[in-house]
């Protein structure tokens, strides 16, 4: 076979063409050629078995000279031919009930359109997390499986916790991209361990190197839409300095739409993966004043969430997303109900969804945008459109009463309603970094009890999809109830192009995908055929749920996701209640069968644990801040001196200093020009919480050059320490801190000295306890983003220094610990 062209191909390939089982992976074996082979315009598929394919062995003539010589070029590696662009598209913190799509009341067209032109996927399941549910859907396994069983905030050192993507499991970029797709990614990442997102690396776990070849976007769980921390494949970006009015939601979509734009004009017949999962819906919610007003008008959420949800639910059957016989889940106890709030509450939880709907209806244009970009380049009709409306379910991480400041709920810090309205006018602008209260939560996930965090119910693992593909899927507007999984894209996806799942990738043998198509589903005749996905398990912070064959075990909740609590969790085995639902006939989870049927119970609790085995799930564990605090690996790791000069900028928290619940020392030794200075000498954080240590701007030349230090609790309370204007020549300045602790969140006194002399005391009642705002960054020199001052000291960024940093030091003290 190999002296012949295809049998030349395939043994230069170094693959036989095997007999497989599946038309996927058959189409792909029937290896396709254009051109004649050794031509420069010579194309080829490859059976994609092992990735990258072996270098094709050189089929010219090298004699001594070029004029008694054949040159050859290897063909370019494409895709199957009618292998489709794939637009990949996932919204952040969305619930099933929160789009038109699907019942909701916030106008959500471009997602209306992927539904009208093909199917509407209403069985379809999250992890209940954000990153867990991101790492299933670039892989096609599960959560655990890949070392995402929580967000690698809380990474442990455990195989399904680790937070690191293993090389056995690669993903669809790597897998489109080296059979022949351009790759890339837009928007939210958080698949990269927290302790590797410094500009140290290793960029292995970074989109680009996952496989995408271009990535505009942020690596963490959050980000500020108007000083976002911003990645270009791995350099930091800052757009918006010096363009207010700047958003990440319209520039990611630019961003995209000229990609696409651009792959058109040069590469007209390279199929493209777009990976498109904009940080909305999660807080903080920052829509465009002109989407505020436009949704504020509308007046969607004056009759409160209790009303609210019945219009979704009625929606819902109206529109057949959920069966007639379906009932609407309970209010749980622990919610208030809208008529028992007082006006205030009213006023400022509508102000808070009416945001949040901005946020969701702007997002939804946007995504519009990038859709119609597809048709207006002709692609449309090659194009599958996967469209989810959110990672796990609405966030109830707001608390009861929301909050102007996302990092007060993750440092435990509840802000009552009356201060609230300090910040009413300014909601969802760059002033804030708000988060809707959890009752709203709820009424986002109906028909569905629970929220995001919860794995064990749908209203945490529930996500509208849409899926269209013009000319492939034509049950327009069809509904889809087969039960599915986020780990189900990836395999629907290697089929519809006609790639199979690698044996290899790098040499390193691939581990089976865990996930089956949906393509089965596609066609009318089988709009009702039986789900071929018919065991999933569900884990998430020790809450777990098992789906078999229409049947769900759960537990019950043994924690308020709303409720930041630090008391002991029970045990993660003995300590919870289990309940166990018929889905076949009770898609909302409504009736609790366990009393009734323990013997069923007991087969699916089994049938947990068997899952749970196979993939990493165990060892169970349902710490959260112990679990935020555990010691991982991180370039800081050990160290207490920490030594700067010059500038330095953009350095995530896993890479800078800790000065959260211990004593420390800062020595900054600066030199000042005959003209004075001002500016930033080192910060992190800003706007939302953090510290700086500052020669002060001044105002109208009066107050500048001062030593300034500047603790920011949160946004809620600054303290300041002033020294005097800095005269020419070098200097010393030294703020040394003494925490009140043992214990988090202590406050402390600090004193700032500058030449040896003490000039200024002050103490703060509290610390920020468990984090600084994870999209703000330590800086030396200047400060990124936002500022940590207010009204007082006030500068705008990115406030460079204007002297000479000689030696920035930091010393950090132990932890204190208590005294026995």
């Amino acid at each position: 076979m190999c002296h012949t062209l295809y049998g030349h191909i395939a043994c230069a390939l170094g693959v036989a063409l095997l007999s497989l089982a599946s038309s996927s992976a058959a189409r792909a074996a029937e290896i396709e050629t254009t051109g004649t082979i050794g031509s420069p315009e010579a194309t080829t598929t490859i059976t994609g078995e092992q990735l990258p394919p072996p270098s094709l062995n050189f089929g010219g003539v090298i004699g001594e000279k070029a004029s008694d010589s054949r040159p050859w070029w290897a063909p370019r590696i494409v895709p199957p031919k009618g292998a489709p662009n794939v637009l990949l598209i996932m919204t952040d913190d969305q619930g099933f009930g929160a789009p038109s799509t699907f019942g909701g009341v916030i106008p959500t067209p471009a997602m209306d359109r992927i539904a009208n032109d093909g199917l509407r996927f209403t069985n379809f399941h999250s992890t209940s997390l954000c990153s867990p549910s991101r790492a299933a859907l670039i892989t096609g396994r599960n959560h655990h499986s890949v070392g995402f069983g929580v967000v690698g905030e809380i990474a442990t050192g455990y195989p399904g916790y680790d937070s690191i993507i293993p090389i056995e499991k690669g993903t669809i970029g790597t897998i489109l991209k080296e059979n022949g797709y351009a790759t890339s990614w837009f928007g939210k990442n958080h698949n990269t361990p927290s302790y590797q997102s410094s500009q140290a690396g290793p960029f292995n776990q970074w989109p680009t190197g996952m496989g995408f070849d271009y990535f505009y976007g942020f690596v963490g769980g959050d980000a500020s839409q108007w000083q976002p921390n911003l990645f270009r494949n791995t350099t930091p970006i800052y757009p918006f300095e010096g363009n207010p009015g700047w958003n990440l939601e319209t520039a990611m979509a630019d961003e995209a739409i000229q990609y696409i734009k651009q792959l058109k004009e040069l590469a007209p017949d390279k199929p493209w993966l777009v990976y498109y999962v904009p940080g909305a819906t999660h807080a903080p919610h920052h829509p465009t004043p002109e989407w505020i007003k436009k949704i504020s008008d509308m007046h969607l959420f004056d009759d409160g969430w209790n009303k609210v949800r019945d219009k979704i639910f009625a929606n819902q059957k109206r529109l057949g997303i959920i069966p007639e016989n379906a009932k609407l889940t309970p209010w749980p106890e622990g919610l208030p109900q809208w008529d028992s709030l007082g006006f205030e509450e009213k006023k400022l939880f509508t102000r808070q969804a009416d945001i949040y709907g901005a946020y969701l209806a702007y997002a939804d244009h946007e995504i519009g945008r990038v859709i119609q970009a597809v048709e207006d380049v002709g692609e449309l009709n090659n194009t599958l459109i996967i469209y989810i409306g959110g990672d796990n379910g609405a966030s109830a991480e707001g608390m009861l009463n929301g909050t102007p400041n996302e990092f007060t709920t993750f440092n435990g810090v509840a802000v009552p309603v009356k201060d609230q309205f300090l910040w009413y006018p300014f909601w969802g602008s760059e002033r804030t970094f708000p988060h809707y209260a959890a009752g709203w939560a709820w009424a986002m996930d109906t028909p569905f009890k629970w929220m995001k965090q919860v794995p064990s119910h749908f209203g945490g693992t529930a996500q509208g999809m849409v899926m269209s593909w013009p000319g492939h899927i034509t049950d327009a507007g069809g509904i889809r109830r087969q039960f599915h999984h986020f780990i189900d894209v990836v395999p629907t996806i290697l089929e519809a192009a006609g790639i199979p799942s690698p044996d290899g990738i790098n040499g390193i043998e691939q581990q089976p995908i865990e996930g089956v198509s949906m393509m089965y589903a596609w066609d009318k005749a089988k709009a009702d055929a039986p789900t071929r996905h018919t065991t999933q398990y569900f884990e998430m912070l020790g809450n777990r749920a098992v789906y078999h064959d229409g049947w769900v075990a759960a537990t019950t909740p043994a924690t308020l996701p709303w409720e930041l609590s630090t008391k002991t969790p029970p045990d993660v085995i003995t300590g919870y209640n289990w309940e166990l639902y018929n889905v076949d006939e009770d898609p909302t989870q409504f009736n609790d069968l366990a009393s009734k049927m323990p013997d069923k119970l007991r087969e699916m609790q089994d049938l947990f644990y068997a899952e749970a085995k196979k993939y990493n799930v165990l060892p169970l564990d349902n710490s959260t801040l112990a679990r935020w605090n555990t010691p991982r690996p991180s370039l800081t790791a050990g160290r207490t001196e920490f030594v700067y000069t010059g500038g330095l900028s953009g350095v995530p928290a896993s890479a800078a200093p800790s000065t959260l619940n211990k004593s420390y020392t800062i020595t900054a030794d600066v030199e000042i020009p005959e003209d004075g200075a001002e500016g930033m000498i080192v910060t992190h954080g800003g706007r939302f919480g953090g510290y700086g240590l500052f020669l002060s701007k001044g105002d109208f030349g009066v107050g500048r050059g001062k030593v300034v230090f500047l603790y920011n609790l949160l946004d809620l309370k600054r303290t300041t320490w002033e020294g005097p204007e800095l005269e020419p020549g070098k200097h010393t300045i030294v703020f040394d801190f003494k925490s009140d602790g043992p214990g988090i969140g202590k406050g402390g006194t600090g004193i700032l000295s500058v030449d040896g002399k003490e000039v200024a005391k002050n103490s703060i009642e509290h610390g920020i306890p468990v984090t600084f705002p994870e999209d703000e960054t330590f800086d030396v020199g200047l400060d990124t983003r936002t500022g940590v001052a207010l009204l007082e000291y006030r500068y705008e960024p990115p406030f460079k220094f204007t002297g000479k940093i000689d030696k920035l030091t930091f010393l950090l003290k132990p932890e204190a610990t208590a005294t026995p």
